[in-house]
């Protein structure tokens, strides 16, 4: 690596490494928000709501619990449709890794001819790009029909599954837990 002054004029191996390691660090944290499969598909927390505001609570409670689990789903739906449409899926496979490294992974201003670009023009510029990008690929009714049936999905679950032993933390979880009544050793009759 050539320096002139402490500005370096090539990038080292070692700062890709730490790019690297910086971008699996940030995926893992916004992973974590994944609440477990286990608890999401659990069959005894499934149960008809008891009306229509009862669905809508639902959905909102589980929407706001299960956010990103939602969002793999529909993302897996979105995957799964443009297979048949290998230009669509390159296309889309592209965009994601640029929405990664433009917007969600990037921890440093973005600077284009020496100007700081805003994360609110990175985001409209992406959003923009993405949809022209997937128009000129003609899947768009299969995409659209995609996101349809990822969001009946979701929908579908969230109405259906209860709300009553969701745990934001460990504290709020402790306060719900009530522990059971102490046994006396008699015989039950």
């Amino acid at each position: 690596m050539t320096n002139y002054g402490a500005i370096p004029t090539s990038s080292s191996p070692s700062t890709n490494l730490e790019f690297i390691s910086r971008a699996k660090q940030r995926v893992k944290e916004g992973l974590a928000t994944r609440r477990p499969w286990k608890i999401m598909l659990n069959l005894h927390s499934f149960a008809l709501p008891a009306g229509f505001s009862d669905a809508v609570r639902r959905v909102k409670e589980n929407v706001g619990y299960f956010q990103m689990n939602y969002a793999i789903v529909v993302l897996v739906v979105l995957f799964l449709s443009l297979l048949w449409y290998p230009i669509s899926l390159i296309v889309f496979v592209v965009l994601t890794v640029a929405w990664l490294f433009l917007y969600f992974l990037r921890d440093e201003p973005l600077f284009l001819f020496g100007r700081m670009i805003s994360d609110r023009v990175v985001l409209v510029v992406m959003g923009v790009l993405t949809v022209a990008l997937l128009l000129l690929t003609g899947a768009i009714p299969n995409i659209l029909v995609a996101l349809l049936i990822g969001a009946v999905l979701v929908v579908a679950h969230a109405a259906l599954r209860r709300t009553d032993d969701l745990f934001y933390d460990e504290e709020e979880a402790a306060a719900r837990f009530v522990p059971p009544p102490p046994h006396s050793g008699a015989p039950l009759s």
